[in-house]
């Protein structure tokens, strides 16, 4: 999971249970996350062999961020421009809602899935429940040839059987901690990605 928040630690942060989070550690900061969205977009293009036929589907918020991203490596290095959707997934659940896939750019035309290899891009994989939603809306909006996941965070604690198939980095967490994600388009300043835990936890891992 991934929270907003300033460019400074900010070690009062209360935690869902009412304690504080403190600042663990640095996972990656600005430079390490470019290389990690290079990175990923390669593996895209090799899994698939080549761009043609993708869409990249961003779940709200910085997924649709990190798919931008992702279209942009691709289109530097193939030269082929790869549709980008948006996705909003209310609260983790797959019954309260979703808003159907819609194209980031000046066109109101929804983003076709139907016929092609849709990735599913978010920030932090966590219990799987986000993108189990995710699957349930595609496959109503239409039939892709097949969907894969790409996140920048595998955390683990898994409730679903599900995997990512592109990670930017596999980080090893307890439940109670939390990965906060920062991107330069969502949250202002400069892109990073934290390691917070509960104050009482005596920062042992």
């Amino acid at each position: 999971m991934s929270a907003p928040g300033a460019a400074e630690p900010d070690e009062s942060a209360a935690t869902r249970e009412g304690g504080r989070f403190v600042f663990r550690a640095q996972v990656f900061d600005a430079d390490d996350l470019r290389r990690a969205h290079t990175r990923i977009a390669h593996e895209i293009v090799e899994r698939n062999h080549g761009a043609p036929g993708l869409v990249l589907i961003g779940l709200y918020t910085r997924g649709v961020a990190i798919s931008q991203r992702l279209a942009a490596a691709i289109e530097s290095f193939e030269g082929v421009t790869v549709p980008v959707g948006a996705l909003d997934v209310a609260f983790f659940r797959d019954d309260i809602g979703l808003r159907p896939v819609q194209p980031l750019g000046p066109t109101e035309v929804p983003v076709d899935v139907t016929g092609r290899t849709v990735v599913l891009v978010d920030d932090v994989l966590f219990t799987g429940r986000t993108v189990r939603a995710a699957l349930d809306a595609i496959t109503e909006l239409g039939r892709p040839v097949a969907v894969q996941v790409a996140v920048l965070v595998d955390r683990g604690h898994r409730e679903l059987p599900i995997r990512a198939d592109f990670v930017g980095k596999n980080l090893p967490t307890k439940r109670a901690e939390d990965v906060q994600v920062r991107l330069a388009e969502v949250d202002g300043g400069a892109d990073s990605i934290e390691l917070w835990g509960p104050a009482t936890d005596e920062g042992g891992r």
